[in-house]
């Protein structure tokens, strides 16, 4: 059983990855309801936290279904980390985790994500100053090297259980991928049987279904799987993964029905959380991933991203639900979203 620390995770755990922009409390809140096993807040800046500004504190904002959770910190200076891990500690979360893996410019090009792989004896200090500044077990997110000229994961594996961490998720791409191409999952692999390695190592990389959730399982020999991408706008993939690889059947595709309630637990969620604008503003990049795959949904997808008000978007849910009442859904392959310069590590 991979635990971490004193949280007991089930024997092949499946975790929410953190996601800029996405792994909100309101996201977090509908994948928890549908199998996710560990979660993890939006990345927050250290340097945010110690200037006390507002947006990095409320990302501090955890509750208690969410639990086991776990709160994701980056930076690239040990002082503010340390003190960062200080402040995270007050919260209570189960766990502190450090974003070794963010490719932006803005957040790699200063030293911090994924921009600390060029330098593996700063990223053990770093993580050294964490480990020792909070009673939490602390874990890392990284990703195989900075490029293929450097996929020093193996060495950074070794070094960072040494330094003290409890667990180490690894994404199968390079900075210099950022999310193109295939994850690749044989270096992955490598360092989970790695006979040096005794904390558990969870992939993460391109998992959109079920078969392929059991093979890299299989294959590759991995504590548990990681998940980003393909959660946003179906959170369902959680408990299809576990049914799976249980039974060898697949479940039924969500209803109609089932994705407007959950779409709307959502919104509401968003509301009471973020405020009427914000929350409903920042709902809208949710809409086309939770009904998608409905033919001639365009219209309805319009009305829902220039609604202002809950009362309004729930009376175009609604309206849907009923058009499109025992729809059935086909079993496609989910489809990852480019981000860009958004960063889900």
């Amino acid at each position: 059983m991979p635990d971490i620390g004193h949280i007991q995770l089930p024997d092949f755990p499946l975790l929410l990855a953190p996601m800029e922009d996405v792994s909100d409390p309101p996201f977090r809140a509908v994948c928890k309801d549908h199998g996710a096993d560990l979660m993890y807040t939006e990345f927050i800046s250290s340097e945010g936290l110690i200037r006390d500004a507002i947006k990095s504190r409320q990302k501090l904002d955890i509750f208690d279904y969410e639990k086991p959770v776990g709160i994701q910190i980056f930076g690239g200076d040990e002082e503010s980390l340390a003190l960062a891990a200080k402040i995270v500690d007050v919260t209570n979360p189960d766990l502190l985790d450090i974003n070794f893996g963010c490719p932006v410019k803005k957040v790699a090009l200063k030293g911090a994500g994924a921009g600390v792989l060029k330098d593996i004896d700063l990223m053990v200090r770093l993580t050294s100053a964490v480990v020792k500044s909070t009673s939490l077990p602390v874990t890392v997110k990284t990703r195989l090297g900075w490029d293929n000229d450097s996929l020093n994961i193996e060495e950074v594996a070794e070094r960072l259980q040494d330094v003290g961490i409890k667990a180490l998720a690894i994404h199968g791409r390079t900075r210099c991928q950022m999310y193109k191409g295939v994850a690749d999952w044989e270096l992955i692999g490598k360092v989970k049987n790695n006979p040096r390695i005794q904390i558990p190592i969870f992939g993460n990389g391109d998992i959109d279904s079920p078969e392929k959730a059991r093979e890299y399982k299989n294959k590759y020999g991995v504590d548990g799987i990681m998940i980003g991408r393909a959660a946003i706008g179906y959170p369902w993939i959680f408990n299809e993964i576990k049914h799976f690889l249980k039974t060898g059947e697949h479940l039924p595709s969500p209803s109609i029905e089932g994705r407007v309630a959950v779409c709307k637990k959502h919104l509401h969620k968003s509301f009471e959380w973020k405020g009427p604008k914000v929350g409903i503003y920042e709902m809208r990049r949710h809409y086309t991933n939770y009904l998608k795959g409905l033919p001639g949904i365009k219209e309805f997808r319009l009305k829902l991203v220039t609604l202002e008000t809950v009362e309004e978007i729930v009376e175009v849910l609604d309206e849907i639900n009923t058009k499109y009442a025992g729809y059935e859904f086909e079993k496609t392959p989910i489809e990852l979203i480019n981000y860009h310069e958004k960063c889900p590590v």
